[in-house]
C-alpha cells in the first residue's frame, strides 16, 4: 500500500518571480491546509530529490519559462513528465501554462520579448500563445488587467456554486490555440473557462483561458490568467492611475476566483478545504515547575540581555525577543516593536488576514512572558493547560524515579514559526538552556522536517523541542545519532504507558526517525501510516553537542493521515481521549530515563530489544539500488554508529526460499529514500 502524499510543491527555481511564488503559495494554503502541505521546491530538488512518491501536485508558477526551460529540459522534465503520467499532478500559472503546453509562442513579432519555440512537456497538445492582451512589461504592473474570465460549468462534476463569469488577475499569459479542436479530436483534453474579453492574438474559434488534460494516469490543468492571485495582496501602484480599479475588481470577485480555483484543484484530485488565514505569531509563555527557577533561567540569561528605553531583549542570531514585564502583558505592542513588526507583519483588508506566507518572520519581534510567581491561567493559554503538564510530570516522575529534571523548565506558545527553529538558529540562546529546556507549540507556521519532508501541524498535534546538551568526551562511544532512536522509542512506550488500558495502543517505529500507526480506516487488514516525525539538529558549545530534539505527533487531529484518538475504538474499550499536555510530560520522563541508560551504558542490548521490540522492518526484504539491485534482509542497526545492517540474499536456496550470501551492508539514512512500503534503501553517498 503507497502512503498518501501529503506535499503540494510549488517550484520556486530559475524562472519564478517572487512574486508569483507568493502569490501561488498563499492562495494555495489557505485552499488546501491542513491536508496538505504546500512547499517550495527548486530545480535543484527535483532533479535530485525522491520528491514524487509524497508529492499530490506540482505547480509551476508565473515567470519566464525559458529559464525554467534551461535548468530542466532533459533530465527534469522526464522526471516531472513520468510524475504525471504514473498518477500525479500538475498545474501551471501563466509561465508554468506556457511550460506545459507543446509549443510556446509568446510576443511573435517584438525583437525584445519574442520566445518561440517547442515545449518538452507537453501535456497540452497544441499551443499556448501570448500575451492574450497587449502591454505586458517585465518587472512591473503596467500591463496587468483585470480580464472577465467564462467558466464551462458542463467540464466540472459540480457545478452549482461556480460562478459563470468571474474578474481574474492577468499579466502577459497566453492562450490555448485550438483548444476546441484537439478537444474535439481527443477526450482527454477539456476546456474549463474561456476568455469573455476581446483577445489581441488570434487564438481559433475559442478563446480558451484553462484546460484540463488527462496524462497518462495522471492529469494537467494549464492556466493562462492568475487565478491564484489574490486582490489583497497586491500592492498599490501610484504611477499607474487605472490600478487601484483593479484590485477593486479583484476584490468584489473574490469568493467567485476562488471557487473557481477550488473547483479546478478538485477536478486535479485534490481535497480541498475551507479558505483559511495563516494565524498572527503569538506571545511565548516562560514558566518552571519551582516558579522561582523561572528567575534563576533569566540571571543565567543576563550577559545576553541588552536593555534599551526600560526594555529588555534577548538579541539573538536569528530572531529578537522582547522580555515583557508583568506589568505590561496586557497592554499593547509598543512603538518601537509595533514597527519592527510592521517589516512583514500581515495587511488587514476588510476584517482580513493576508500574511505573506513566504514572509521573514525574523524581523518580527517574538514576545516572551516569564511567570515567576504562577502558571499561565488557562484563560492567558486556552489550548494548553500547564497545571495539567506539571501535574502530569509529578504524577509520571513517580513512575520513573529517575525523571527529575526534563521539562522543569518550559515555554508554550499558541502560534510560533518552529519550535526548533526558535532554538537551534539563535545560538547564543541556546548555549544557556539546560538539558531537558522544552519548548512546545499548539500550531507551527513555518516548521521543517528532514530533507525535503514537511510535517504538517495543525491544532491537535503535539510539537514540542528539547534541549540536550551531550557532553563531547561521551560521543566517540554514545554517537549523537542514537538520539533519534532514544526518542524514537521513548515516544512509543510513552504512548503505552499513558494510562491503564493504553498498552496496546497500535503504534510502531520506522527507521530512522518516523512513528506509524496501524490504519484505523481498515479495521481488517493490517496497515501501517505515518503519524509522527522527529527531528534532530547539533551544534557545539562550551564542550558540550547541543542537540535540539523536535517532535510532532498527531494527538487529536485527524488530517492529514490520523491521530491517536483514532486508534482507540480498536482497542475494544472506552478509554478517555489523550491530552497533549499528559501526552508530553509523559514523553518527556520516557525520554530523560532513556537518555540516562544510553549516557551511562551506551546503546546496550536492553536498549537495542526496546528499539526491536517496536520496530517495523524486522525481516524486512529491501533493494540496495546503489548495489545493482541486489536484494537484502533487514537485521537491525549497528551498535556503534546507529546504520541500518542488511544481510545479502539471493532465490537460490531450498523451494526458492531466500539464502544469505554472508555479505552483510551497513546503510545510512539518506533522509527521504528508505520507502517502508516499496523496500526501498538506496547508500548515502
Amino acid at each position: 500500500m503507497a502512503s498518501r502524499k501529503l506535499n503540494v510543491l510549488v517550484y520556486t527555481g530559475t524562472g519564478s518571480t517572487l512574486e508569483s511564488v507568493r502569490h501561488c503559495i498563499y492562495s494555495l494554503r489557505r485552499l488546501l491546509s491542513p491536508n496538505y502541505a504546500v512547499i517550495p521546491i527548486t530545480e535543484s530538488a527535483i532533479l535530485k530529490e525522491p520528491w514524487a512518491p509524497t508529492c499530490a501536485l506540482l505547480v509551476f508558477p508565473g515567470g519566464a519559462d525559458l529559464g525554467y526551460c534551461r535548468v530542466l529540459n532533459g533530465t527534469g522534465n522526464r522526471i516531472i513528465t513520468q510524475f504525471v503520467r504514473r498518477g500525479g499532478a500538475y498545474l501551471g500559472f501563466c509561465a508554468g501554462g506556457y511550460y506545459g503546453s507543446q509549443r510556446c509562442e509568446f510576443e511573435v513579432g517584438n525583437p525584445e520579448f519574442e520566445v518561440v519555440g517547442s515545449r518538452e512537456l507537453a501535456f497540452f497538445p497544441g499551443t499556448c500563445r501570448g500575451g492574450a492582451f497587449k502591454g505586458f512589461e517585465y518587472h512591473n504592473e503596467r500591463g496587468a488587467k483585470a480580464a472577465n474570465i467564462l467558466v464551462k460549468k458542463g467540464a466540472f462534476a459540480e457545478s452549482e456554486a461556480l460562478p459563470d463569469v468571474f474578474k481574474c488577475y492577468y499579466n502577459g499569459g497566453g492562450v490555448f490555440v485550438d483548444a476546441d479542436k484537439i478537444s474535439a479530436k481527443s477526450d482527454k483534453v477539456q476546456i474549463l473557462a474561456e476568455f469573455a474579453d476581446k483577445l489581441d492574438v488570434e487564438s481559433g474559434d475559442v478563446k480558451a483561458a484553462v484546460v484540463y488534460c488527462r496524462v497518462g494516469e495522471g492529469s494537467a490543468i494549464v492556466i493562462g490568467p492568475h487565478p491564484e492571485f489574490d486582490a489583497v495582496n497586491l500592492g498599490r501602484q501610484l504611477e499607474i492611475p487605472e490600478y487601484e480599479k483593479l484590485i477593486e475588481d479583484l476584490a468584489g470577485d473574490e469568493e467567485a476566483r476562488t471557487t473557481f480555483l477550488k473547483a479546478c484543484l478538485t477536478k486535479l484530485g485534490l481535497e480541498v478545504s475551507s479558505g483559511i488565514a495563516i494565524p498572527s505569531l503569538s506571545k511565548i509563555h516562560l514558566s518552571a515547575l519551582r516558579h522561582t527557577a523561572v528567575g534563576e533561567i533569566l540571571c543565567d540569561l543576563e550577559e545576553i540581555i541588552t536593555k534599551e528605553e526600560g526594555e529588555e531583549y534577548i538579541k539573538g542570531e536569528n530572531d529578537i525577543f522582547h522580555l515583557e514585564k508583568p506589568d505590561s502583558r496586557w497592554s499593547m505592542m509598543s512603538l518601537s516593536e509595533t514597527l519592527a513588526g510592521e517589516l512583514t507583519a500581515p495587511k488587514m483588508n476588510n476584517g482580513r488576514t493576508s500574511p505573506d506566507p513566504t514572509a521573514d518572520y525574523s524581523h518580527i519581534l517574538k514576545r516572551i512572558v516569564s511567570h515567576e510567581t504562577e502558571w499561565p491561567e488557562p484563560k492567558e493559554t486556552p489550548y494548553f493547560n500547564h497545571s495539567v503538564f506539571y501535574s502530569s510530570l509529578v504524577d509520571f516522575r513517580v513512575r520513573d524515579p529517575e525523571a527529575t529534571a526534563w521539562g522543569d523548565l518550559f515555554m508554550y506558545g499558541e502560534v510560533l514559526t518552529s519550535t526548533n527553529t526558535i532554538l537551534e538558529k539563535n545560538h547564543s540562546l541556546l548555549s544557556k538552556l539546560p538539558t531537558g529546556f522544552t519548548l512546545t507549540a499548539t500550531t507551527q507556521i513555518a516548521g521543517r522536517g528532514r530533507g525535503s519532508n514537511v510535517w504538517v501541524a495543525p491544532p491537535g498535534s503535539l510539537i514540542m523541542s528539547t534541549v540536550i546538551n551531550h557532553p563531547a568526551h561521551l560521543a566517540a562511544t554514545r554517537p549523537i545519532v542514537f538520539i533519534q532512536y532514544l526518542a524514537a522509542v521513548a515516544i512509543v512506550e510513552a504512548i503505552k504507558s499513558y494510562g491503564i488500558g493504553y498498552q496496546d495502543m497500535p503504534v510502531k517505529l520506522k527507521w530512522p526517525n518516523d512513528i506509524y500507526a496501524r490504519d484505523p480506516n481498515k479495521p481488517d487488514k493490517v496497515t501501517y501510516i505515518k503519524i509522527g516525525g522527529i527531528l534532530s539538529n547539533c551544534a557545539y558549545s562550551s564542550g558540550n553537542y547541543q542537540v535540539v530534539l523536535g517532535i510532532g505527533i498527531n494527538i487529536n487531529n485527524g488530517r492529514p493521515t490520523t491521530s491517536l484518538d483514532a486508534l482507540l475504538p480498536l482497542l475494544n474499550q472506552k478509554l478517555p481521549e489523550f491530552r497533549i499536555e499528559r501526552l508530553l510530560a509523559r514523553i518527556l520522563t520516557r525520554l530523560e530515563v532513556l537518555y540516562n541508560d544510553f549516557c551511562r551504558e551506551g546503546f546496550s542490548s536492553e536498549l537495542e530489544e526496546r528499539y526491536y521490540a517496536n520496530w517495523l522492518h524486522t525481516n524486512q526484504i529491501v533493494t540496495l539500488e546503489a548495489e545493482g539491485g541486489v536484494k537484502a534482509r533487514v537485521l537491525g542497526i549497528t551498535r556503534d554508529w546507529g546504520m541500518l545492517k542488511a544481510e545479502e540474499v539471493t532465490p537460490d536456496g531450498i523451494n526458492g526460499a531466500l539464502r544469505s550470501t554472508g555479505k552483510v551492508w551497513a546503510l545510512q539514512s539518506d533522509e527521504n529514500s528508505f520507502d517502508f512500503w516499496k523496500g526501498l534503501v538506496r547508500r548515502k553517498i
